[in-house]
């Protein structure tokens, strides 16, 4: 059978992509249906039962395009492969906040989806997963809304500042400028949140705090919406201070990715500890992003596969030889 869609208020570069690469996607996913796009009409000529399946997923994308004003080969993927990714989420509609350029910051993957329901449900959440799948962004939003909605009074971002064997003490300048290198992702999910002046007289007021996690020990963070971002990096013994910092009335965003530890190798990450000690645990969340999640460069997507396909290999091999 042969039908012919119109695809209406749709840019067809967007939905295409340039030089056709996302058309290139869904040819490749239904090699028994010819597919031909020519302007805003699409012909689809092909059995019956494969132009049906292929309806249902070109409605999604649709709606997903119409949603998001966006499309990209990691989504289009996503909505190919699994059905629940492309189930209207009661989320997916929801603008977290409006960036300064007045965009409308919102979920953007099923996960991130989840990472927003997980928030609005529980006073604490793990986000883990790999660079890129927008974890730390998300926390963030959701942090600006709950500020902007008066649900609590004050933002706190802090890390570990352990990366690249770095110390604080010999970093130049000031407590703020030492921790500037290490806070910067989080800087720049703000700015694209908050205009720059009113960012700076926040910071300067307290209302968005950042603080080194060792120096979290002793205080209770009350009021405040809390977030700990690299989390892989805190030792057991940190993890357990800063979640034990916890007030009546917070809210806390835990995000990390454990295939960068920085850590010494012998020592456990305090991430991975509190997965294992809080599974199950009333009121704690927790939402596993991956590389389905990833919004950057295409690249990303292939190289995080690289890396643990590599990964997985080495690791097998490590095995064997213990073994022989």
């Amino acid at each position: 059978m042969e039908k012919i869609y119109t695809l209406e208020g749709i840019n067809p570069v967007d939905f295409f992509g340039v030089n056709n690469v996302y058309l290139q996607i869904l040819k490749r996913y239904y090699p028994k249906l010819k597919i031909v796009a020519r302007g805003n009409d699409l012909t689809l000529l092909g059995d019956e039962e494969v132009v049906a399946l292929f309806e249902r997923k070109l409605t999604q994308l649709i709606e997903y395009y119409h949603r998001f004003n966006t499309l990209n080969e990691n989504i289009i993927e996503q909505i190919l492969l699994e059905d629940e990714r492309l189930k209207p989420a009661s989320q997916g509609d929801e603008v977290l906040v409006h960036g300064n350029n007045g965009s409308k910051i919102k979920a953007k993957t099923i996960n991130q989806q989840k990472l927003v329901a997980e928030a609005n449900k529980n006073a604490m959440v793990f986000a883990v997963g790999p660079a890129g799948t927008g974890k730390t962004y998300t926390a963030i939003a959701l942090a600006v809304r709950a500020l902007k909605a008066k649900e609590v009074k004050r933002i706190v971002l802090t890390r570990p500042a352990v990366e690249a064997g770095e110390n604080l003490g010999f970093l130049p300048g000031d407590m703020k400028d030492k921790l500037d290198p290490y806070m910067m992702p989080l800087y720049d999910a703000l700015r694209d949140m908050i205009p720059p002046d009113k960012l700076l007289q926040m910071m300067e007021y307290g209302v968005i705090e950042i603080a080194p996690l060792a120096f979290m020990r002793g205080r209770t963070l009350d009021n405040a919406f809390v977030i700990l971002d690299e989390a892989q990096n805190a030792t057991v013994m940190q993890m357990k201070m800063f979640l034990t910092r916890m007030g009546q009335t917070a809210q806390f965003i835990i995000t990390g990715d454990m295939s960068q530890t920085d850590l010494p190798s012998k020592q456990r990450s305090g991430l991975s500890y509190a997965l294992d000690a809080l599974r199950g645990v009333e009121g704690i969340g927790v939402v596993r992003l991956n590389q389905n999640d990833v919004i950057r460069h295409p690249l990303v997507k292939k190289i995080i596969e690289a890396f643990e396909k590599k990964e997985s290999s080495d690791s097998i091999e490590k095995e064997k030889k213990n073994n022989l």
